[in-house]
C-alpha cells in the first residue's frame, strides 16, 4: 500500500507522541523521543501541528519527523521499518524534494537513528555527515543517591522561576511562564516533571525537565541548565542526579541525554552525575546549492 506523508495536526499529534513512546526501548540507538516533541510544546499546539510530519502505511505510523529548527529535522522510525526500503527511499524523495513540504531548500540537517536504512540513503545521495553529538546514558536499576541540595518538583506557581532560570541558563533562550504553561498542558507533559534546584540561600540555580516514555522505557532529560551567575559549584551535577532519580520514580529504564560533543563542560557534567557515554552520532546534512 501507498506510503502517506501528512502534517497531523492537532488533533494527530497524540498519535505521533503515542507512536514515539512505543518506539523506545533499551539496546537501541538513540533516537527522537516524546520529550522532544513535549518539550517544542512551548511554542504551543499549532506550531507543534506545523512542526511535525508523520509517514503512514496502512493506517499506520512508521515514521516521525521534528522541524526542531526551521533547518533541522530530527526524524526516526519504527524499529521494525527501520530497514524497509520503500519507507526508506520514500524518506529521501521527500527529504530531497521541498515542494513536498518536508524541509526548505537549501543547507538543511536531517538526524536520523543509526541503524536506519534512510541514513545509507543520504548517504549514497551525497549527504555530509556534520558536527558530533554525544549521547549519555545512566542507567536506572539502582536507586539514584540524594543529589545533596534542595529540589522541587515545578507547578503552576513556580512557571516564573523556572524559565527565569532557562533565559541565565542559555543565552539566546525566550522561554517564558506562558510558554511553560503551554509546555505543560501538551499530551507529552503527563509524562514528565520539571525541576528547580536551590541554593542554601534559597535562590534558584538550576533546573531540568525530564521525560518518561513510560515504565521500562529509556526516559529523557531535555533540557538541563545552570544559572550562570552560579556555575562551577556542582549544582549542574546535582540537578542532573535529581533528573535520574525522578525519571526512576516515573518507572523510566534508564535516563538519556544528549548534548554538543564540543560540549566539554556538560559532558563532564553528565558523566559525574553517572552518566555513561554511547557512541557518537552525527547528523546527515544537504549542502546548500
Amino acid at each position: 500500500m501507498a506510503i502517506e506523508l501528512r502534517g497531523p495536526g492537532i488533533e494527530g499529534l497524540a498519535d505521533a507522541v503515542h507512536a514515539l513512546r512505543d518506539w523506545q526501548h533499551e539496546g537501541g540507538p538513540m533516537h527522537l523521543h516524546p520529550g522532544d516533541v513535549g518539550w517544542f510544546w512551548r511554542f504551543g499546539a499549532d506550531a507543534t501541528a506545523a512542526a511535525v510530519r508523520t509517514w503512514s502505511r496502512a493506517g499506520r505510523v512508521l515514521a516521525v519527523g521534528l522541524l526542531d529548527e526551521p533547518t533541522v529535522l530530527r526524524l526516526t522510525v519504527a524499529p521494525d521499518a527501520r530497514r524497509d526500503e520503500e519507507l526508506a527511499r520514500r524518506l529521501v524523495d521527500d527529504l530531497t524534494t521541498p515542494e513536498r513540504g518536508v524541509l526548505p531548500a537549501g543547507r538543511v540537517n536531517v538526524e536520523a537513528p543509526a541503524d536506519a536504512l534512510l541514513r545509507d540513503l543520504l548517504a549514497e545521495a551525497g549527504w555530509p555527515v556534520d558536527e558530533p553529538w554525544a549521547p549519555l546514558r545512566r542507567d536506572l536499576a539502582a536507586p539514584v543517591p540524594d543529589p545533596g541540595v534542595r529540589i522541587e518538583v515545578v507547578g503552576p506557581e513556580q512557571a516564573e522561576a523556572r524559565a527565569a532560570v532557562q533565559r541565565a541558563a542559555f543565552d539566546r533562550s525566550v522561554f517564558t511562564a506562558e510558554r511553560w504553561h503551554a509546555m505543560a498542558a501538551g499530551p507529552a507533559f503527563a509524562d514528565a516533571r520539571c525541576l528547580l534546584a536551590y541554593d542554601g540561600r534559597g535562590e534558584a540555580v538550576a533546573a531540568v525537565t525530564v521525560w518518561s516514555a513510560g515504565p521500562g522505557r529509556p526516559g529523557l532529560l531535555e533540557p538541563m541548565g545552570v544559572h550562570r551567575d552560579h556555575r562551577g559549584r556542582g549544582y549542574g551535577t546535582a540537578i542532573t542526579v535529581a533528573a535520574a532519580a525522578a525519571l526512576r520514580d516515573l518507572g523510566s529504564s534508564s535516563a538519556l541525554v544528549c548534548t554538543p560533543s564540543s560540549n566539554v563542560g556538560g559532558v563532564a557534567t553528565y558523566r559525574a552525575a553517572g552518566f555513561e557515554p554511547l557512541p557518537e552520532v552525527r547528523d546527515r546534512y544537504r549542502a546548500a546549492s
